[in-house]
């Protein structure tokens, strides 16, 4: 017998929480009902394959996967959906034209699971690591009344825009990392093949060199005498770097930088408070209960501080506080959005207001995203000439000076 999670409400209106039992969703929906529980979300905790581990609020989601091929596969669904087509068949349809070999199986499961009676959100919580519990709340927001063909629409569009966004941010990254590639390659040529050579030059002619130059002909032995040290210790340190980024306190430390780094810290929080906005309006925007949905905006932030401050919301809101009188005390949301926050609660259109910041907020975030590459190359460049020049001074100071010796000879 399955173990099902649930949020609701008793007789006397206190919100409960806890685990029923039951062979189907509607079974254990209906013990909970007998019991007097008026029942608002109702999710399976336990599956047997390790893919279908449950969607629980609050726990982190890694979604794997072309994100934008799960954005085609809803806009498909949609548009059947809203042409009539009954759901097994729309995914049968979509299953059948799916030239995805990582996402047909999915599709093959979730068709399966549908026409053996479950519900079109459960089917895809059965395969969380491709739909998170974002987007099964939404899917099953749809199932109890909203219009599914625009859910479907609107989440295939979230999906589809935050991939977008983390494209762009990748493509503004590619054409600087490539700048500190290759110059990192040529400076470690000059020392390991060029330097040497001057080295041979310069002893041959007798020559006193300069402090800078010496330590570079120093440097280059070294390297030269034991590569195989320095090899095996850029691999270990790069390894253990690795390792203590994936803990808690790495990721921590990961997540601040990004966030507070100087000049990039602001663009960086511009994207996560666009995500924040996106996800909780359209989560509100389809009546799943605030509380709720802070703690699937908090699954679904990606960064430890946005985790914790939406933690911190989502308490306020429990005490009945306003959300923007935390969010004002944080340094992560801009006073601007905490004033749109302040308005939508005042005046009863959260959501709307929420994904109507976001619309605004992604549109400026494209534009953010080509600053930083603006910003970034002068500066690499920069520091990228003052390396590679320093060293090719140092290479030709003492031949300047065995030239200046020798003009200024008899």
């Amino acid at each position: 017998m399955s173990k099902w999670r649930y949020d609701g409400y008793d007789m006397s209106g206190a919100r409960v929480r806890g685990l029923a039992e039951g062979e189907s969703k509607s079974e254990a929906e209906a013990k909970l009902r007998d019991q007097g529980v008026f029942v608002t979300q109702l999710r399976e905790t336990s599956t047997d394959a390790e893919d279908r581990a449950p969607r629980t609020m609050g726990t982190p989601q890694v979604r794997t996967g072309d994100p934008r091929r799960t954005a085609g596969f809803l806009k498909q669904m949609a548009l059947l959906v809203n042409a009539g087509t009954p759901l097994a068949d729309a995914l049968a349809a979509v299953e059948r034209q799916c030239a995805d070999i990582k996402l047909k199986p999915t599709l093959t499961d979730i068709r399966r699971r549908v026409e053996e009676g479950a519900s079109f959100s459960e089917s895809l919580a059965a395969h969380p690591r491709r739909f998170d519990a974002v987007v099964c709340t939404l899917i099953e927001a749809g199932e109890n009344g909203a219009d599914m063909r625009d859910i479907l629409v609107r989440v295939s569009a979230m999906i589809d825009r935050q991939a977008q966004l983390r494209a762009a941010m990748v493509g503004a990254m590619i054409y600087p990392l490539t700048l500190v590639t290759v110059c990192l390659a040529v400076l470690v040529m000059v020392i390991v093949v060029v330097l040497p050579r001057f080295g041979e030059l310069f002893g041959s002619l007798s020559v006193p060199l300069p402090a800078s130059t010496q330590v570079l002909l120093d440097m280059s032995a070294f390297l030269q005498a034991y590569w195989w040290g320095v090899s095996l210790a850029l691999i270990v340190s790069v390894g253990s770097a690795a390792w203590w980024l994936r803990t808690p306190s790495g990721r921590r430390w990961t997540d601040m930088a990004v966030v507070r780094a100087p000049r990039f810290g602001p663009i960086n929080q511009a994207f996560m408070t666009a995500k924040v906005a996106r996800v909780l309006g359209l989560l509100v925007e389809n009546r799943v209960p605030l509380s709720d949905a802070l703690s699937l905006v908090r699954s679904a932030a990606g960064n430890t501080l946005y985790t914790e401050l939406v933690a911190r919301v989502e308490e306020a809101v429990e005490r009945g506080e306003p959300m923007n009188r935390v969010m004002i005390e944080s340094e992560l949301m801009p006073p601007s959005f905490c004033e749109l926050v302040q308005t939508g609660e005042e005046s009863g259109r959260l959501g709307e207001v929420l994904t109507s910041a976001a619309d605004f907020m992604e549109i400026e975030n494209e534009a953010l995203a080509k600053q930083m590459t603006k910003m970034l190359e002068p500066m690499i460049l920069t520091v990228m000439g003052l390396l590679v020049g320093g060293v090719a001074i140092s290479m030709f100071l003492p031949l300047f000076d065995l030239t200046a010796s020798a003009g200024g000879g008899p």
